[in-house]
C-alpha cells in the first residue's frame, strides 16, 4: 500500500492553475505541447520583444550540478526544469516534469510518473533515462568535488531505477522528510539534456540545455547573458521573446540604469537606494526575505578553534546597532540562523550578547594577541547589499577591544574560490533558502562541502541532530529538534548571525506580472513589458 501524494488534475473540472515550473501562473497543465507563440504573445504588437534584468554579479556557471550561487540560479530556472516545482509565491510543491508521484509507506521509495511529449532544447526526448543520468552523475562514484549541492539534495539517495520510459523510482538509504522539497530546488535538481551532457564532457556551465521556457543564446563575459523564447515549450510559450541578464556590480549604477531605461528590473538593492528608486517613478518590490546573513570563524585555524576566543570576539560586536545602522527598515535582526517564520524558529534561542568590557577581559584571559585576516565579497548579495560596510563595521568594533583586522575583498567568483581554499580567519556568508524547509538552513552549516560549510566545522553532535531532524515527520517533534540544534549552534559561537534581509528588487512600471520568488529566483515566462 502506498501513500498517494500527487496533485490530480481532473478533466472537465474547473481549470487548475499550476505555477513555478519555468515561470509563474499558467493555463492548465496537460500532456499536449502548447501551441506556437506565433498565434499568441508574439502577435501582440503592444509587448516589447526584450526584457533586461540587471544583477550585481556574473553567474559562476549555468550547469545546476556545478554551481551554488543566486546569480547562476536566476538564469538556470528559466532554462531548466525539475521533476517538481514551487508555487508562484511560496515553496508549496507542484508537479512539473513529473505529473504525479507516490511515496512508499516506509518513506524509502519515491515513484514518479513523468510528463510525456516534452523535449529538451536540442530535440532530445525527456524520459526516465534522462532523469537517471542527471541524478547518477551527482551520486558516488560519478559525483565530482565541485558539485556543491549534490551532497545536500541527493545525500540519502541509494539508486535510481528506470521502471519504464516514463516512470522512474528513486530509492533512499534512509527517510528524508525534505526530499520532495529538494527536488524542486534550482540547484542540483533541474534536469539537463543527456545528449548535451555527453557532447560537453558532462558539464554544461557554458552551454546549458534544459526543457524550460527559454533557450540559451550566448554569454558575453562581464556584460550579459541572452536567452530566447522556446517556442516548442510544452506549456504556453513565454510572453516575451528575449531575456537579457545584464551584469552591473555597482548598486547605484544599477539604479541609474533602471532610471534611464537601459534595464527594466534590478535586484541587490540596499536601503540607501530605496528613496531614489521611488523618486524616479519606478516600482519597489519589498517583502520579508527567506535568507540569512552571517559571519563565520574558521574553526580549522587556531585560536579560532577555541570557543572561548570566538565567544569573546562576538561579544565585542553590537549586532542590533549594526543592523539598524546598515540596513534600516529593510532587514530584521537575526537571533537565529532560521528566519522567524521558518518551522523550528524559537525566540528562546539566545546568541552571544554585546559586552565589550567582558570581551576585552576574556580575550586577555585566552591569551589572544594577533591580527585577524578577514575576507569579504565586493559584489552585493541579496541577503547583504552592504557587504564592505558590514566588514568595516565589525573591524571598527574589534578595534575598540584592541584587535587589529585586515580586510581583503574580492569579486564574488574569486571570493568563492578563497572560501574553498580556507585562507582566512573570518569570512562572511549567507544564502536565500532553496526550499522553505529548516533542513535547508541548518544542514548547510555542517555540510562537509567546503563551498557551503565556510566555518569548516565538523561536529558530530550537531550532525546527529540535523540527521534526526531530516528523518523526522513534519510537526512539533521535528520543530523541537531544530530549536535544540539552534541552541547548540549558539553555544558553539562559530557563526555570528547578523540579519535576515527583506527581499528587495525594483522594476519599471511598464513591466507587467512582475514577481520575485521567495527563493530569490525570478521566473520570466509570464512577464512582459508594454511598449
Amino acid at each position: 500500500m502506498k501513500k498517494k501524494l500527487a496533485l490530480v488534475i481532473a478533466p472537465l473540472l474547473a481549470v487548475t492553475m499550476l505555477v513555478g515550473c519555468g515561470g509563474n501562473s499558467s493555463s492548465q497543465a496537460g500532456d499536449k505541447p502548447a501551441a506556437s507563440a506565433e498565434a499568441g504573445t508574439a502577435a501582440d504588437a503592444n509587448i516589447a520583444d526584450t526584457l533586461v534584468f540587471a544583477q550585481g554579479a556574473e553567474p559562476r556557471g549555468l550547469d545546476p550540478a556545478f554551481v551554488d550561487d543566486g546569480e547562476s540560479s536566476k538564469v538556470i530556472v528559466n532554462v531548466y526544469e525539475g521533476l517538481l516545482a514551487y508555487a508562484k509565491d511560496s515553496t508549496e510543491l507542484e508537479p512539473c516534469l513529473a505529473e504525479s508521484w507516490e511515496v512508499s509507506e516506509d518513506g524509502l521509495s519515491y515513484t514518479f510518473k513523468l510528463r510525456q511529449g516534452v523535449k529538451f532544447h536540442d530535440g532530445t526526448d525527456f524520459n526516465a533515462d534522462a532523469v537517471k543520468v542527471n541524478i547518477d552523475r551527482q551520486l558516488p562514484p560519478l559525483r565530482q568535488e565541485d558539485m556543491p549541492y549534490a551532497s545536500f539534495v541527493y545525500a540519502d539517495v541509494k539508486d535510481v531505477v528506470v521502471v519504464d520510459e516514463y516512470t522512474v523510482q528513486i530509492n533512499l538509504t534512509k527517510k528524508n522528510t525534505a526530499f520532495l522539497a529538494n527536488l524542486a530546488m534550482s540547484l542540483a535538481a533541474p534536469i539537463a539534456s543527456p545528449t548535451a551532457l555527453e557532447a560537453n564532457g558532462g558539464n554544461l556551465n557554458e552551454s546549458p540545455v534544459g526543457t524550460g521556457p527559454y533557450k540559451f543564446v550566448e554569454w558575453n563575459p562581464s556584460e550579459d547573458i541572452i536567452l530566447t523564447r522556446n517556442d516548442e515549450y510544452w506549456r504556453e510559450p513565454a510572453k516575451t521573446k528575449n531575456i537579457v541578464f545584464k551584469f552591473i556590480p555597482d548598486n547605484s549604477a544599477r539604479i541609474v540604469a533602471l532610471k534611464s531605461g537601459e534595464v527594466d528590473m534590478i535586484d541587490g538593492i540596499d536601503s540607501t537606494g530605496v528613496d531614489q528608486i521611488k523618486a524616479d517613478g519606478n516600482e519597489l518590490y519589498n517583502v520579508s526575505g527567506m535568507n540569512i546573513n552571517y559571519m563565520a570563524y574558521n574553526t580549522t585555524r587556531a585560536p579560532f578553534d577555541n570557543v572561548a576566543v570566538r565567544t569573546a570576539l562576538s561579544k565585542a560586536v553590537n549586532v542590533p546597532e549594526l543592523v539598524t545602522a546598515l540596513y534600516g527598515d529593510y532587514a530584521e535582526l537575526a537571533t537565529t540562523i532560521l528566519p522567524t517564520f521558518m518551522p523550528g524558529y524559537s525566540a528562546d534561542v539566545k546568541q552571544v550578547e554585546y559586552d565589550p568590557e567582558a570581551a576585552k577581559a576574556e580575550l586577555a584571559a585566552a591569551g589572544f594577541n594577533q591580527p585577524i585576516k578577514m575576507i569579504v565579497y565586493n559584489n552585493p548579495r541579496p541577503y547583504n547589499a552592504r557587504n564592505k560596510a558590514l566588514a568595516e563595521s565589525i573591524q571598527s568594533y574589534w578595534s575598540k577591544v584592541g584587535v587589529e583586522v585586515t580586510i581583503e575583498d574580492y569579486d564574488w567568483t574569486t571570493y568563492k574560490d578563497k572560501v574553498v581554499a580556507g585562507d582566512y580567519d573570518v569570512c562572511f556568508y549567507g544564502w536565500i533558502g532553496d526550499n522553505g524547509d529548516p533542513d535547508n538552513f541548518l544542514n548547510l552549516l555542517c555540510d562537509q562541502s567546503p563551498a557551503m560549510n565556510v566555518a569548516k566545522l565538523n561536529d558530530e553532535k550537531l550532525s546527529a541532530m540535523i540527521a534526526e531532524g531530516t528523518s523526522t515527520e513534519k510537526g512539533e517533534a521535528r520543530n523541537t529538534i531544530y530549536t535544540e540544534a539552534e541552541k547548540y549552534i549558539a553555544s558553539l559561537a562559530v557563526w555570528l548571525p547578523i540579519s535576515h534581509a527583506n527581499s528587495l528588487s525594483a522594476y519599471s512600471p511598464a513591466v507587467q506580472n512582475y514577481t520575485y520568488h521567495p527563493t530569490g529566483n525570478i521566473f520570466f515566462r509570464e512577464m512582459y513589458k508594454n511598449k
